[in-house]
């Protein structure tokens, strides 16, 4: 049954708001803050996804990304919201991180005048400086080339208007299903009958595990002071190479190294990122939370994977 945000309060425990509550990532949330004892409203779009939800042990608020109002309601009836969800339909990518933008919006005008935080997602990228180097919390590159720099502009405008805001930045979050971005780049590689990388392979990007970074996301929405960013980073960045190396062992494919000119026609979307070298550190992250990732690594993972089973 649930109870009153003051009783709430005494315990020290909140109704978080969870968007993407059925998603790969907050899929796996929900299980930590429902450990941790709060109460879970998980947004959902579909009949099932209210199901998988209530047999968690949450209740679900059906809604989308397009439907801003039902954001607003969610977020109303909630004393902390972590956002998760993103239209992961790449082919459009630039478009859904302007819908992100939007509905982050959206929860702002519920927050404003008030305490209650909110916790978006951001890729770790954009904590690269423009002269290159490591991703490191403390910077925001708002010249980066990722497109989700959308949602951190969105974010930097809540701060601004006092609103109790922080950002989750995520690197190749992985299992042995779903790889980020990787997971695109092995379809590519099954359309194309082979396993491109660009160049000498030697751009990094860094993983995490995905359940790691869902224990990240129970911990930072706790007591996170207003403009914290964190990085749910496990490694700090796997050579393209490697990663290609292991794609085209399991899938039987041949490997080949890409001219910087050739990238477009292979991967498509994908070209704006293939070859950028992204690595990232999480060390204050570790520092604040005290945070220590320990789920297999990326590589583990892909090597793991039954790549005849998983296509897109």
């Amino acid at each position: 049954m649930a109870i009153s945000r003051s009783e709430r309060n005494r315990r020290n425990v909140m109704r978080i708001f969870l968007t993407g509550a059925t998603g790969f990532i907050g899929s796996r949330i929900l299980p930590e803050l429902l450990a941790a004892g709060h109460e879970v409203l998980g947004l959902t779009r579909s009949e099932d996804g209210a199901r998988a939800i209530a047999q968690a042990g949450a209740t679900a608020h059906r809604g989308s990304l397009e439907d801003l109002a039902s954001m607003r309601a969610g977020a109303e009836m909630a004393d902390a919201i972590i956002h998760t969800a993103f239209d992961h339909d790449f082919s459009r990518f630039v478009e859904n991180c302007e819908k992100d933008r939007k509905v982050i919006g959206a929860f702002g005008e519920v927050l404003k005048g008030s305490p209650r935080p909110l916790l978006i997602t951001s890729g770790t990228g954009i904590g690269i400086a423009e002269e290159g180097g490591i991703a490191i919390e403390s910077v925001v590159n708002f010249n980066h080339p990722n497109p989700r720099i959308a949602s951190e502009q969105a974010s930097q405008t809540l701060l601004e208007e006092g609103v109790n805001l922080s950002v989750m930045r995520l690197p190749q979050v992985h299992d042995t299903r779903r790889q980020g971005l990787i997971t695109s780049w092995i379809e590519i590689a099954r359309t194309k009958g082979k396993v491109a990388y660009v160049g000498e392979g030697a751009n990094r990007w860094p993983a995490a595990h995905v359940n790691d970074v869902a224990r990240l996301y129970a911990l930072a929405i706790v007591g996170a002071e207003p403009g914290t960013r964190f990085h749910a980073v496990g490694e700090e960045g796997v050579p393209a190479r490697a990663i290609a190396q292991v794609i085209a062992e399991g899938m039987d494919l041949p490997m080949v190294s890409l001219p910087r000119h050739e990238t477009q026609d292979y991967f498509g979307w994908l070209a704006m990122l293939a070859g950028e070298d992204m690595p990232a550190s999480s060390a204050k992250t570790r520092e604040i939370t005290g945070w220590v990732p320990t789920g297999p690594d990326l590589l583990t993972d892909l090597k793991a994977m039954n790549y005849a089973a998983n296509s897109l």
